[in-house]
């Protein structure tokens, strides 16, 4: 099983936290360390897609998260296993009645910019973040906080209006990170984001050549002694898979990381180019804009998953590299997941969905656009067959392609409409499915549902400490989205890289993002 290597513990982090201050292990942190590995070099890794933009608080695209994690920090980091490890924080204890999280922090931690980190820049960053006027994404992860204090210079304390069991992997880096005190208060700072870095991470940005190229530089002054091992890293942005497959066979890139498993096919008799399969905490799903046209009613929902054959869009998608998911990515399935048998609407069913479209009043069917991502090459053969399967109800479909920032915006202001998604996620139920899920103003919603019962059991399983009653409340959380399905969930793909031999100790995070990089080295 793709997803084996990633069954989380539930509780494991409980475990941890029950058992005292919680420590941090640095040899835990962006995955194993090489003792063979040699400092220096250079490498390019090609990209179809780019990120719209580098800033880590506004910024929603895994394009740009996959490559701001190795530039930006926060509290802690997302390991594979499900635990968040101590990073910027190197302890941390929680009080009995769970609503103070107290973080002593790392000493000698310097920005890019030369300065000290301290407590009142984490208290700085974490506040813009929470605070929804300043739209992050990542605002209603921390809604639980009340008040973030600061002690002295190396003591942060966050204190919450209930207990959030999500909070230690709310504060790794998908949202938000640790920047300098004020930094927001000049008027250009978001676009100063795409020009100069100003994290703590073992990279510092170089050069940001949009629709083209994105360079980083070994930090000097990291933090993490003899990390990391590559001084330069550009992320070059290539037309298509093709392209990508004829540079690694050119040796013109380094590392390349496939939407579409199958490309890699040409590679694997190439002499110097290993290709590799790594488990995955990403998702391909159809998102349905309850606002949207037909899609207010639930019934035409409901005709829409009972249309869709997720193996046979996963196999013209990705030619199978996968596996066909429910309502939870694979690699959180063993730990949080309802077996999909226990799911409605996830088998084919074109009768019943033929008679709920009737009970509609749309009998006759209806026309409806298809939105896909320019460079998310997956995406096309998928739209292709999810329209021809659609057609046998009488939707008929119109794919519309946009480009990835136009998608975003409409994603942020809730006007998805129909279309494809691909997402990652940290291995925490709540960071999976709160932002996204739970009505506005705690959550994003951004799928118009408004499901008051939904939002109380977001709330109740980001409250709940013990693990056993937290996935029963996500089971529950889960069947109602199968039930009413405005999100469906199709299949999580392996991730499939393309590497020169050259590259060492590369690791692939089941997230997507390129935390391998950090620990990897070059042979010669």
């Amino acid at each position: 099983m793709p997803g084996s290597r990633l069954r989380l513990i539930a509780g494991a982090f409980a475990a941890l936290v029950a058992a005292g201050p919680v420590l941090a292990d640095d040899s835990l942190v962006y995955g194993k360390s090489d003792p063979a590995a040699k400092n220096g070099g250079k490498i390019t890794v090609g990209s179809l897609i780019e990120p719209p933009s580098l800033d880590p608080f506004l910024q929603g695209a895994d394009a740009r998260i996959r490559v701001s994690g190795l530039m930006y920090q926060g509290l802690f980091f997302e390991d594979q296993t499900g635990v968040p490890r101590a990073l910027l924080a190197k302890s941390f204890e929680v009080s009995p009645d769970a609503k103070t999280y107290t973080f002593k922090l790392r000493e000698g931690v310097r920005f890019h910019t030369g300065q000290s980190m301290s407590s009142a820049d984490v208290k700085y960053s974490y506040d813009w973040m929470r605070d929804s006027r300043n739209g992050s994404p990542g605002a209603g992860d921390l809604s639980s906080v009340t008040e973030i204090a600061t002690p002295d210079a190396t003591t942060v304390v966050f204190k919450l209006a209930r207990p959030n069991a999500a909070l230690p992997m709310t504060l790794t880096n998908k949202y938000g990170a640790v920047v300098p005190k004020d930094y927001f208060a000049a008027k250009d700072a978001g676009t100063k984001f795409n020009e100069v870095s100003v994290g703590t991470g073992p990279y510092k940005l170089k050069l940001f050549r949009p629709n083209s190229v994105l360079v980083l530089e070994r930090n000097k002054d990291y933090w993490q002694k003899g990390l990391p091992h590559i001084d330069e890293v550009t992320f070059a942005t290539m037309p298509n898979s093709a392209a990508i497959v004829v540079a690694l066979q050119n040796r013109r890139i380094d590392l390349a990381l496939f939407s579409r498993p199958q490309d890699t096919e040409q590679l694997k008799n190439v002499p110097g180019v290993e290709v590799k399969r790594w488990p995955s905490l990403n998702q391909k799903t159809l998102d349905l804009d309850v606002k949207y046209g037909h899609l207010k009613d639930i019934r035409v929902r409901q005709a829409i998953a009972l249309a869709i054959d997720k193996e046979a869009v996963m196999k013209a998608s990705i030619a199978g590299y996968g596996t066909v998911i429910g309502t939870i990515v694979i690699g959180m399935q063993d730990s949080w997941g309802v077996p999909l048998d226990q799911l409605a609407n996830q088998k084919v069913d074109l009768d019943r969905a033929k008679k709920l479209l009737a009970d509609a009043g749309l009998a006759d069917g209806f026309d409806i656009d298809l939105t896909t991502i320019i460079g998310y090459d997956w995406m096309d053969a998928g739209a292709v067959t999810v329209a021809e399967q659609l057609k046998r109800i009488g939707i008929r479909v119109h794919i519309k392609k946009i480009e990835l920032g136009v998608w975003i915006r409409n994603f942020r202001a809730r006007e998805m409409g129909f279309t494809f998604n691909d997402w990652g996620t940290t291995p925490d139920p709540s960071l999976l499915y709160y932002r996204h899920f739970r009505a506005a103003p705690q959550g994003a919603d951004f799928r118009n549902w408004n499901n008051e019962k939904v939002s109380a059991l977001l709330d109740a399983g980001q409250e709940e400490p013990d693990p056993v009653k937290r996935k029963a409340i996500y089971a529950e959380f889960q069947k109602i989205l199968a039930d009413d399905p405005v999100s469906i969930m199709m299949f999580s793909a392996d991730l499939i890289t393309g590497q020169r031999d050259r590259l060492k100790n590369y690791d692939q995070h089941a997230t997507g993002w390129y935390f391998g990089l950090i620990k990897a080295w070059l042979a010669n």
